[in-house]
């Protein structure tokens, strides 16, 4: 993890300096909070965890590729967290680095982040590697449930995909700009995307 800060963040920030119109000021916890949301949002391995307000917005995730099946393989699996009781339950880190094992939810600003909002986006920062069996591991101490699961027949991708377009929940609608309009119109004139 130290590597990933000290080394892959200030190279990533080099690098994309040039793509973005604001200058992040690393040493700044909010903007540097900004610019890994914002790499997350792009495909670049973060040590963050999306999460969305929305059932709807997980629900088109969940489903998106065709090919990628969470869960028994045939249900798709959306995770619910009740993020108001854990706050209450554990002091919420906005750090990866030189902390006690912590999941706390990231209070990110969305600078240079179209995708945030349409995504109702929140996200989580660890230094877990096994979030499942740490909350599970917190739920026994504590009394509580803070994650619930909800599988949902992969057969009805289909028929959900549609429903959430018709909702407006679309891939140009969540990823704005030419990458979302591209999704969007491969999956409407040639099929599901995989």
């Amino acid at each position: 993890m130290l590597a990933f800060v000290n080394e892959d963040i200030p190279e990533a920030h080099r690098i994309l300096t040039a793509q973005t119109k604001h200058i992040f000021h690393l040493n700044d916890p909010q903007e540097n909070g900004a610019f890994w949301n914002l790499l997350q949002h792009h495909g670049y391995p973060t040590p963050l965890l999306d999460w969305t307000h929305s059932p709807f917005v997980a629900a088109f995730f969940a489903f998106r590729y065709e090919s990628k099946r969470e869960g028994d393989g045939k249900n798709i699996r959306i995770f619910m967290f009740d993020r108001a009781q854990w706050e209450k339950d554990y002091p919420q880190l906005q750090s990866a680095t030189l902390v006690p094992p912590h999941f706390s939810i990231l209070q990110a600003l969305a600078i240079e982040n179209v995708r945030a909002l349409p995504q109702q986006a929140l996200s989580s920062v660890t230094n877990i590697d096994d979030i499942e069996a740490y909350i599970s591991l917190k739920e026994e101490e504590s009394g509580n449930n803070y994650l619930d699961v909800i599988d949902l027949p992969f057969s009805e991708r289909r028929q959900v995909m549609r429903e959430l377009s018709l909702m407006g929940i679309t891939a140009g609608s969540l990823f704005p700009g030419l990458d979302g309009a591209c999704e969007e119109l491969q999956g409407r004139f040639f099929g599901p995307v995989r």
